[in-house]
């Protein structure tokens, strides 16, 4: 099944940059591992508001369980509020697989 993951980070007062690109580093490096385990299909930076973190993400998981596994597994979770929206087919759509 496919989620649609909206991730807002907020870095908590007094973090110093150092800390702040260590997170970054580290986050696009399980972004990576994500990736080529089919968990993590697509990112997104939807229109943001001055100093906002956001990034709508596309995830595959069988169920919310393992999701949740998933998104709690990324480093920037510590500082990030998730809302996570099921998604489904829709019956027209062109998208690959679609039925012809």
């Amino acid at each position: 099944m496919e989620y649609l993951v909206d991730m807002v980070t907020t870095v908590p007062d007094g973090t110093s940059e150092q800390a702040v690109a260590e997170m970054r580093a580290r986050e696009a490096a399980r972004s990576r591992e994500l990736a080529a385990a089919g968990s993590l299909l697509r990112l997104w930076r939807p229109p943001l508001a001055p100093g906002q973190w956001r990034t709508w993400g596309l995830f595959d998981a069988p169920d919310e369980e393992r999701l949740e596994q998933v998104l709690a597994s990324m480093p920037l979770r510590a500082w990030r509020h998730d809302t996570v929206t099921p998604l489904s087919p829709h019956p027209n759509d062109p998208g690959p697989g679609a039925a012809r």
